[in-house]
């Protein structure tokens, strides 16, 4: 294995998208991660389509897209963690682990043997990360939590989708289950502060870690914005709260994104846009003083962009420096010439369908490069070599598959 953290490995006991999103970038990084799957079933987002990965004759794969999206890099083993054999194989991995990823219940893990106190006694040195909806205390610790109640009760879908007053108005949560996908990205930075710490004492540790707690964390600048006024933000739309104009707005033959970040920028995208009166308004020559103004400066940026093609818009203003940009679908993004020279699509090869595409990881290291040796696998693809590890011939091999704990 190549990568950062090539060192380091890891049991991932998740599944659907938290947990397998924060070992699929560890992965990425390089660590060996050991990914446990229910025999027969695997995990649930296997069978979350479609659409389904072909083979080459055509014929949908056992795999949904899903799962592919949250997986690549990792080696997959069957295990029956309620069979006290199960148990026996997991408790032999932990003692080659560094870490060891989880998202079960509150104490699901508990009545196998398999919870922190229980694992922290084979291997004191273990980075056990807990991920849950609502974390190890709390009133709703019992809770079961999923990304798009999550975006609910965390406050996202009250700053998301259509102001009040105007038509389609309402919450909406966003596209993609950002809850869950944050909270694997803040299991990662945790993992790796545990890491460190560990280097330095030599002592291992849990990590509690709820997808409330995270939502309410990445509010950020608008979870800021309350504690500091007291007012709950409202639904802007595609409208910035705290700077204007920062959002879609139409042109002749659609709509674009245009993001002035700043008093300079604005006087340029009024110079373009002749709008000359508005530059030199008092009211307007700072962004506290837009923000303030919103309601009559976007009725009037609008009317202007509205008079020509978007394209005219993105390249006059970007050769000005001022930030905007397309609003594309999927297709227009995959074909965009900067994410094709940013090399954002990467071919791997998969046993039954010869190869699958999956996004590459974002970060680029100059001194670790990383490698994607090993795309999405096959339920139970690395169960005998994995095992072979652990000193188990191929007659106990078998004899643990006939009894159903593998």
């Amino acid at each position: 294995m190549s990568g950062p953290l090539s060192h380091l490995k890891v049991l991932d006991l998740s599944r659907i998208l938290a947990g397998p999103w924060a070992s699929q970038v560890l992965a990425d990084f390089g660590a060996e991660v050991i990914k446990i799957e229910r025999p027969g079933k695997g995990d649930d987002t296997r069978h979350w389509g479609p659409p389904y990965l072909q083979d080459a004759e055509g014929n949908d794969t056992a795999d949904a897209a899903y799962y592919l999206s949250a997986n690549r890099g990792k080696k997959s083993i069957t295990v029956d963690i309620t069979k006290p054999e199960g148990q026996a194989l997991i408790k032999e991995l932990v003692q080659q682990c560094d870490v060891l990823l989880e998202n079960y219940k509150v104490g699901g893990l508990a009545k196998y043997g398999l919870d922190y106190p229980s694992i922290r006694a084979i291997n004191p040195r273990i980075i056990y990360c807990s991920i849950t909806g609502f974390g190890q205390t709390g009133p709703y610790a019992q809770r079961a939590g999923y990304d798009a109640m999550i975006q609910g009760m965390g406050g996202l879908m009250s700053i998301t989708g259509v102001p009040e007053g105007q038509p389609g108005a309402g919450p909406q949560k966003v596209g993609v289950a950002v809850a869950d996908l944050m909270t694997g990205m803040y299991a990662v930075s945790g993992i790796l502060a545990a890491a460190v710490h560990r280097e330095q004492t030599g002592e291992g540790q849990h990590i509690d870690l709820a997808l409330l707690d995270t939502q309410v964390a990445w509010l950020a600048n608008q979870a800021q914005n309350y504690l500091v006024s007291g007012t709950s933000p409202e639904r802007q739309g595609t409208a910035h709260p705290n700077i204007v104009p920062y959002q879609a707005v139409p042109a002749s033959d659609g709509y674009f994104m245009l993001a002035v970040g700043n008093d300079t920028q604005f006087q340029k995208f009024c110079q373009i846009a002749g709008l000359d009166e508005v530059a030199q308004d008092p009211a307007y020559a700072t962004n506290q003083g837009r923000v303030k103004a919103r309601a009559t400066l976007v009725p009037l940026v609008e009317a202007t962009t509205a008079t020509k093609p978007a394209a005219w818009w993105l390249e006059k203003l970007s050769d000005a420096h001022v930030p905007c940009g397309p609003i594309n679908d999927l297709a227009q993004v995959f074909a965009d010439p900067q994410v094709q020279a940013r090399g954002m699509v990467v071919d791997q090869q998969h046993p039954r369908a010869g190869t699958v595409r999956t996004v590459k990881n974002p970060l680029v290291f100059s001194q670790s490069p990383l490698a994607y040796e090993q795309g999405p696998p096959v339920l139970g693809e690395h169960t005998a070599e994995v095992l072979r590890k652990l000193d188990k011939d191929a007659e106990e091999i078998e004899r643990l598959r006939a009894a159903g704990v593998i």
